[in-house]
């Protein structure tokens, strides 16, 4: 019988417990054995609060109890995000986790829209045609209905959540079901001939071995980076965003089932609504305003009081050329950083980390790791940050904030020609790409190129096949089934003091 592959992660946090506890979920124990290193003296970056609707996919299939995850995480539910200002000054839209319309004759709903704007017809904002952009403006939140024909069962949801809190509910967990945890910095690492890792030492003189090694280190990349020097490609060009203060504060009495990302001279501000506190930070570029600017803007416009200092993060937008080399995988900051725009810091983790299992070396190979798997996980990881660099770009290039140097700048600068595409795509006939995999939806896309104002000239003429009249009556239909059903949901603070009201994580029985 083949002797047991051993995993050793680096790192813990979201990244680290998120891999440790999916490889124990879905690995053999007799062939795989899972050992975590990390050390209580590094903190982590700890901003990742806010998460989009495959975290509770990633939850479901770890049999996690959801009311039991989000009292101990202090979790409240999220339709979507808004944005505020992004366009210019003063304007306000929704990225709904749910969809637009529905297609009539086989067409999406955005054509007959354009259709019925252009015949001249009373068509209400395209926004008000989303289901979850009607809970998210009040402030309510109910499961998604089980009859999927309902226009209650047209969205998806997410969850706000502590993330310090996540990982350790993910340790508790994962150690309960086999993973090994070593408290420990490293102190050296071992290559061996060929270039792969062969083992770690730690500052207390433990020697660790293994066969595939999961870099969980963060900005340092203490494995990939650091050691085995796989290059960092810079994404400022596009994101010049690099810094960002955090602080949280204390709570309004109601708290929203959507993200807030508010623009800002230097940058945007966001704000997460938990159960205990309210998630802050202020991400900028230091061309463009000076930390002490920034702190000052991010304190002022806080809910509450502030519980703490703001800390200051520094970052650069990219992600390395390769995320698995030899016997060595990096997941999460370790592999790449993405402004938080678009919550999708912990979806990049669980893409990595479902990615590699599909890929897992296995065991009868021993210590040889299959150079296509490799090739394939980073493949599909070029693919997920393009898409996701992608659409956060387009949130700045298509701002109308005229005058100011940030906003002036990211208008200016030539972008991705994937993304130029996708652009002159909807402006002449109001298509947007479909996925089979990954991000974003087409619905998603929808939400910010109209969100900021921009308007296709023309739609797809399949939709003239469905009469002006019918349109116009379906439209008319449609905007007052959201309408009357949204007024019918419960109050989402309502709704989560019934459901998952929180509770001290060490006072909890794990299930």
């Amino acid at each position: 019988m083949a002797q047991a592959l051993n995993i050793v992660i680096v790192g813990g946090g979201s990244a680290g417990w998120m891999s440790a506890a999916a490889f124990a979920r879905a690995l053999p124990s007799g062939r795989y054995r899972i050992t975590l290193i990390e050390s209580d003296e590094i903190g982590t970056v700890g901003v990742g609060e806010a998460t989009l609707p495959h975290i509770k996919t990633f939850n479901d299939q770890l049999g996690i109890d959801e009311a039991q995850f989000m009292r101990e995480t202090r979790a409240t539910f999220k339709l979507g995000i808004e944005f505020r200002d992004w366009g210019e000054p003063g304007d306000r839209y929704i990225h709904p986790f749910g969809v637009f319309g529905e297609p009539w004759g086989g067409v999406d709903f955005q054509h007959h829209w354009l259709r019925a704007r252009q015949l001249g017809q009373q068509v209400a904002p395209f926004q008000e045609y989303s289901y979850a952009i009607a809970a998210c403006r009040r402030n309510a939140f109910e499961f998604p209905h089980q009859d999927r024909k309902s226009v209650r069962a047209s969205y998806a949801y997410a969850y706000h959540f502590d993330a310090g809190l996540y990982a350790d509910f993910l340790r508790r967990w994962a150690i309960g079901r086999g993973v090994r945890r070593i408290e420990g910095l490293v102190r050296d690492i071992s290559l061996s001939e060929s270039g792969a890792i062969e083992s770690l030492t730690l500052q207390s003189g433990a020697h660790i071995e293994g066969d595939l090694f999961v870099d969980c280190t963060g900005f340092r990349s203490l494995l990939l980076g650091a050691k085995l020097g796989v290059p960092w490609e810079d994404w400022s060009q596009w994101l010049p965003c690099d810094r960002a203060w955090a602080v949280p504060c204390e709570r309004g009495a109601e708290f929203t089932p959507y993200t807030r990302s508010t623009a800002q001279t230097g940058g945007w501000i966001w704000r997460i609504p938990l159960q205990h506190r309210t998630g802050n930070g202020y991400v900028f570029s230091s061309h463009f305003i000076s930390d002490e600017q920034a702190r000052d803007v991010l304190l002022g416009q806080l809910d509450g009081a502030p519980l703490g200092e703001p800390r200051l993060l520094r970052f650069k937008p990219g992600r390395r050329v390769r995320a698995w080399i030899r016997n060595c995988v990096a997941i999460g900051l370790a592999s790449g950083f993405l402004e938080p725009l678009e919550s999708t810091s912990i979806f990049l983790i669980q893409a990595a980390v479902s990615d590699l299992l599909r890929l897992m070396p296995s065991p009868e190979r021993g210590r040889a790791v299959d150079p296509r798997l490799a090739d394939e996980f980073n493949r599909l990881s070029d693919i997920q940050y393009a898409r996701v660099r992608d659409f956060l770009i387009l949130h700045y290039f298509a701002n109308r904030r005229h005058g100011e140097p940030l906003w002036d700048y990211v208008r200016s600068v030539p972008i991705p020609d994937t993304l130029t595409h996708k652009i002159s795509l909807f402006l002449g006939r109001g298509h947007v790409p479909y996925y089979k995999d990954g991000l974003f939806s087409r619905d998603s896309w929808l939400a910010v190129l109209f969100g900021q104002g921009l308007m296709p000239r023309a739609y797809d003429r399949l939709a003239d096949n469905v009469s002006a009249e019918q349109v116009e009556q379906l439209m008319r239909w449609l905007h007052q089934a959201i309408a009357s059903n949204a007024a019918a949901m419960p109050p989402h603070t309502d709704f989560v003091a019934r459901y998952c009201a929180g509770v001290r994580a060490d006072a909890a029985v794990m299930s």
